[in-house]
């Protein structure tokens, strides 16, 4: 029998406890890949999220450590600074990093730490019931918005690759999207990129996967998948934003 698609040894052999359409498993999955195709898996650790994937570590067969909400950045700073010879990740949702995490995701890119951060945008908080979050669209209903995000009160959705190609020192930057198996293969080769360049030890890399979250938005996963595309995508475009690799500033 011809093995079309095998489970990396970097993924535990587990189900996903995920909710039905969610995309977290996807990006897993993209991750873990990239990091045993990389030779990492004894070499990687990650950093896990408060947020649906506070149990990324359950999921992934490596070392993982579990941060206070938001503070990834901060302790993949710690780990790779006390032991500069591992290659270290952060997963985190648009709630962990572009909320109380600010801070922290703006200040590891500026010091161009040497670590890759995976951020996986819904435009909602997934975990906590649905409410607004940064990165909730313009009249976007949430729990904590139920007539719409009213930008004249609330402001408008931060976009965090084009936030962070302000700044001088990240190596790579680039947001892709989840929404269809052709946009998966983009993805894919984006976080190959993202794992080659923490490997080489080149600089602090950024991916920002579009997702969705079909139990909060309260739609069906090929629906959220459709809204995804027709209302996330124009705000959120995919592309590069900087490569150094590539010579892209």
């Amino acid at each position: 029998m011809e093995v079309i698609a095998k489970r990396p040894e970097t993924l535990r052999n587990v189900p996903f406890t995920y909710c039905p359409g969610c995309m977290h498993g996807v990006a897993h999955r993209l991750i873990a890949e990239a990091i045993e195709d990389h030779g990492l898996i004894n070499l990687m650790t990650g950093v896990a999220p408060v947020g649906c994937a506070v149990f990324a570590y359950k999921f992934f067969n490596f070392d993982m450590a579990e941060a206070a909400h938001g503070r990834a950045p901060a302790v993949a700073t710690g780990m790779k600074r006390a032991r500069p010879e591992m290659h270290v990740f952060t997963y985190q949702g648009d709630g962990d990093l572009a909320a109380i995490g600010t801070a922290e995701i703006v200040h590891a890119a500026n010091r161009g730490e040497h670590l890759s951060v995976f951020f996986v945008n819904n435009a909602i908080y997934g975990m906590t019931g649905g409410q607004m979050a940064p990165t909730t669209l313009p009249d976007m209903k949430t729990t904590t918005s139920p007539y719409g995000r009213d930008v004249n009160d609330i402001g408008h959705p931060v976009r965090m690759c084009e936030m962070l190609a302000t700044l001088v020192a990240p190596y790579y930057i680039e947001r892709v999207s989840l929404l269809s198996p052709a946009e998966v293969l983009k993805a894919k080769k984006a976080v190959d990129k993202a794992i080659r360049y923490n490997k080489e030890e080149r600089g602090f890399t950024f991916i920002e996967f579009v997702s969705t979250c079909p139990t909060n938005w309260g739609i069906d996963p090929d629906k959220s998948r459709q809204w995804a595309k027709e209302n996330m995508l124009p705000f959120f475009k995919p592309g590069v934003f900087r490569d150094k690799g590539e010579g892209v500033e």
